[in-house]
């Protein structure tokens, strides 16, 4: 069975993907302040990056091969679901209330919009995926979710050195009793202005 992993490109060192605005800032700094050039899945038609050679390695490793991407509505809404262009893997998993009526991509884009719940996005997303590739399923509301729910294998932080006081959280909204506890990452890699983490989850 696929893999799930939780994560996103970056986040706050104090735990922000965005700042209250929606806006990342210098967040995504580091995928383009190194001296190595690379694309995220080694296409040669990706828009290429530049980064450290420790940043590569440990996202190579640690995203060997996405099959599906699961992320909710609003992330969606945002980004216009791409141009109908999956930024990672072949398919993307939306959960969202109420699938759009007047997306042009509806109907060709390699995208599903799932109203029952993260448990059967990703449920989706593991059977497309196969058993040897990973869902990714995206920080946030959706990744805490998940998490919550014990669907999730790994996390991983790409943690960068700004504070945003508030914003949206990687992990979504935790309630008090939300309470879960991790061993020592089981990787880490250090680049320019980020620090790479992989946490097993138990």
């Amino acid at each position: 069975m696929s893999k799930v992993i939780m994560g996103c490109a970056a986040v706050s060192i104090d735990g922000f993907i965005a700042n209250e605005s929606d806006d990342v800032g210098p967040l995504f700094d580091w995928a383009g302040n190194g001296d190595v050039e690379w694309t995220w899945s080694g296409a040669p038609e990706e828009h290429p990056m530049r980064s450290t050679r420790p940043s590569i390695d440990f996202i190579r490793a640690t995203y060997p091969r996405i099959g599906c991407v699961v992320m909710g509505r609003r992330t969606f809404d945002l980004t216009d679901g791409w141009g109908g262009v999956p930024a990672a893997g072949e398919h993307v998993f939306v959960v969202t209330h109420k699938p759009p009526t007047d997306w042009k991509h509806a109907g060709t884009a390699p995208f599903t919009f799932v109203t029952d719940g993260v448990a059967s996005a990703i449920e989706q997303a593991r059977a497309l995926a196969g058993d040897d590739r990973i869902v990714d399923v995206a920080a946030g509301q959706i990744g805490g979710q998940a998490l919550r729910l014990g669907l999730v294998d790994q996390i991983v932080m790409n943690v960068v050195p700004v504070v945003f006081g508030s914003g949206r959280p990687f992990f979504g909204a935790m309630g008090s009793g939300d309470v879960i506890t991790l061993d020592n990452p089981t990787r880490v890699a250090q680049g320019d202005r980020v620090t790479h983490l992989l946490y097993d989850v138990s």
